[in-house]
């Protein structure tokens, strides 16, 4: 798959979408849907760990605006969509099929090192996070300055 209708298609897949195609290219601040603030458990598999990749992956949700709540060397990030956005920036399990620029397309080799584990569901998203850390230990933390030029209030 290349180019828009490419992506738009992966993430569609990804992300088990229902919606047209055209709705997933309108920011919620341009009128278009809103999305839901969500969890999602990320984990950076052994291989990872082991080829120093852990600062890139967290870079690359920080770069998308997400805010990591919650760290054991595995990760809780939150915001908007944050369980379709990060099974589209991870890219498909398989590296061979993983497009460029996805967490598995830069850095995996081969399906059993593919690096990286995110949920796939908000429900799978809140069965992990609950598995794994107490309420307790996420961080509540708000960052106005940077959230109010990324989402809608």
């Amino acid at each position: 798959m290349t180019g828009l209708l490419g992506r738009v298609s992966l993430r569609r897949l990804l992300c088990r979408l229902r919606t047209p195609v055209s709705s997933l290219l309108v920011r919620p601040s341009s009128g278009g849907p809103s999305w839901t603030w969500e969890q999602t458990l990320v984990a950076v598999k052994p291989d990872g760990v082991q080829r120093r990749l852990v600062g890139d992956v967290i870079r690359r949700f920080e770069r998308r605006g997400f805010k990591l709540v919650g760290m054991k060397m595995l990760q809780v990030w939150e915001g908007p969509n944050v369980v379709c956005t990060s099974r589209a920036m991870i890219g498909h399990t398989d590296s061979a099929e993983a497009a460029p620029g996805t967490i598995r397309g830069d850095f995996s080799f081969h399906i059993t090192r593919n690096v990286i584990h995110a949920s796939n569901s908000v429900e799978e998203a809140q069965r992990e996070i609950r598995l794994w850390f107490q309420s307790n230990e996420l961080v509540d933390w708000a960052d106005e300055g940077y959230r109010s030029s990324l989402y809608p209030s």
